[in-house]
């Protein structure tokens, strides 16, 4: 991956159920990074996808009477639709269960194998349907069961092949130490430093009397690959490896988004197995916190389970912007949040319908008034370079992973242009005659709104579009495809037209929300 390059990925979704908020805060948080490093000027590559093999599916298909590859294809409509919905930008949604992954995983096996860090042994241990690996009493709660999934692992007695994990112990150690930022937040690289101390090697197989839906080992027929080389290969698989030498050379190594509960495996097994198959790490590990509903962890057995379909359906939203910017700000990205219907509500109507939604229309109904619809000429307005010093922090917040920042910041400028026509109160400037001081005030204001669509578009990129058109500016701002530095390098022109249409998002809620509905 090159200065101009940039490569990211989520991590594949289990196809047992459909999609959810949990699913929808990760693949947001990756497109909101796309579209932020698109706007940098970068060719970006971002993937997303689905994990389709394994016990949970195999059982899952056969209780709803289905094969595990039709139970798969529906599901991953559901997800498609429901990132189509959301807006995604994503480059390849991959399944593994696509024929170049298949050939993917049996080169990496048969690459690994070779160098001697694949084994065949006889294995007694506990296994954890729900987390697809096998545990140890360590990993367990005081209950004896598994914390993720709140119920006892099985143990399971198997001849299976095992990946010589441990026998890249210190150099991951050693990467860790010697690259500062490989594995963010900060707090999570020492965890997987603690995790490393006790390193063992993993069994990367099942007997197919045990799992029979998956890649089959190569030479050994009644051997399935085990979940996490067949899953974490997805990476390389995405981007053309052994299929694409070109693309694959062009973006990677990547950036993975991952949840804090499969740390382990993208910082320990993905790049031991990486190292053994001499591809170069990647670039870096993001581990992001949890999305809870009401402070309780998404479950289907508790029943809190939401997906964006429910909040469009519930609010009659619009588009999807609003789930965005709630997820992307209701915690620093990295630690856990939690989602509630009325916190959503309160923040997006604060926050987009009043705050920035009222900006824009007072300001273009002045415009219509005092100028004919056309944004003034300004003597002593900076164009272009009003507020550099909070672009570039927004741009730092964004680098950072601290959407929620970056978002404060956009509508900290957003509250300044309030105050602004409040303080100067150009319908006075107006009545006395001041007619130069309110076409600098408009001018400044109309510029200031520029500026927040640009760097509001990576996370609500609909409602940046919907400023930009008001504006009155004829391509769209996703057509145009601006960069980053045209914030402060352009400005708009005196003499445009704005474009009047109303409320850029009506009120969660309200008589117009529901307007729709009640039709």
């Amino acid at each position: 991956m090159s200065e101009n390059t940039y490569y990211i990925t989520t991590a594949i979704d289990y196809v047992n159920a459909a999609p959810h908020l949990g699913h929808a805060y990760e693949k947001i948080a990756t497109d909101v990074m796309a579209r932020f490093q698109r706007l940098l000027g970068k060719e970006v590559f971002f993937l997303t996808g689905t994990d389709e093999h394994g016990t949970k599916v195999e059982k899952t298909a056969q209780a709803r009477g289905l094969t595990p590859k039709q139970h798969t294809d529906e599901l991953v409509e559901e997800f498609k639709k429901a990132w189509q919905y959301l807006n995604l930008t994503y480059d390849r949604f991959i399944r593994t269960t696509d024929k170049d992954h298949y050939e993917v995983v049996e080169y990496l096996w048969r690459k690994m194998a070779a160098k001697g860090d694949i084994e065949k042994r006889a294995y007694k241990g506990l296994y954890c349907s729900g987390c697809e690996k096998f545990v140890t009493e360590r990993d367990l709660n005081e209950a004896g069961e598994c914390p993720n999934h709140q119920r006892k692992p099985e143990e399971v007695e198997e001849e299976n092949y095992f990946f010589k994990l441990s026998k890249y112990k210190e150099a991951i150690q050693t990467h860790i130490r010697n690259n500062p930022g490989f594995v963010l937040p900060d707090f999570r690289a020492a965890e997987v430093l603690q995790m490393l101390e006790d390193v063992e090697d993993i069994s990367v197989s099942r007997h197919k009397d045990s799992v029979s839906w998956g890649i089959p080992v190569p030479d050994d027929a009644d051997q399935v690959i085990y979940v996490w080389i067949d899953a974490l290969s997805n990476y390389v698989t995405g981007i053309g490896y052994q299929h694409d030498e070109a693309l694959f050379n062009k973006f990677w190594p990547a950036i993975h988004i991952i949840g804090k509960d499969i740390l382990r495996f993208h910082a320990i097994y993905w790049p031991a197995m990486l190292m053994s198959a001499e591809i170069p790490l990647p670039q870096q590990v993001f581990a992001h916190g949890f999305i809870n509903i009401n402070d309780a962890k998404i479950s289907k057995s508790v029943g809190n389970v939401v997906s964006p379909f429910t909040l469009q359906e519930r609010f009659d939203l619009p588009n999807p912007d609003p789930i965005r910017y709630y997820l992307m700000t209701v915690a620093t990205f990295g630690q856990d949040g939690s989602f509630t219907e009325d916190d959503f509500k309160l923040k997006v109507n604060a926050d987009l319908a009043n705050n920035l939604g009222n900006l824009l229309n007072r300001t273009l109904n002045m415009t219509n008034k005092y100028f004919d619809g056309q944004v003034p000429q300004s003597q002593h307005a900076k164009p272009g370079v009003l507020h550099t010093e909070g672009v570039d922090e927004v741009r730092q917040a964004f680098e950072n992973y601290d959407f929620q920042k970056a978002a404060d910041l956009i509508l900290q400028l957003v509250d300044w242009a309030n105050k602004e026509i409040n303080d100067k109160e150009p319908w006075t400037l107006f009545k006395e005659g001041k007619l130069q001081e309110l076409a600098d005030l408009m001018y400044t204001v109309l510029e200031t709104l520029r500026q927040v669509a640009i760097m509001l578009s990576p996370i609500t990129p609909v409602l940046s579009d919907e400023i930009w058109s008001q504006l009155g500016y004829q391509a769209s701002l996703s057509d145009l495809m601006p960069r980053w530095d045209d914030i402060a390098n352009s400005n708009i022109q005196p003499g445009q037209r704005v474009n009047l249409q109303g409320p850029i998002l009506p009120r969660l809620d309200s008589e117009l929300a529901g307007a729709n509905k009640k039709k």
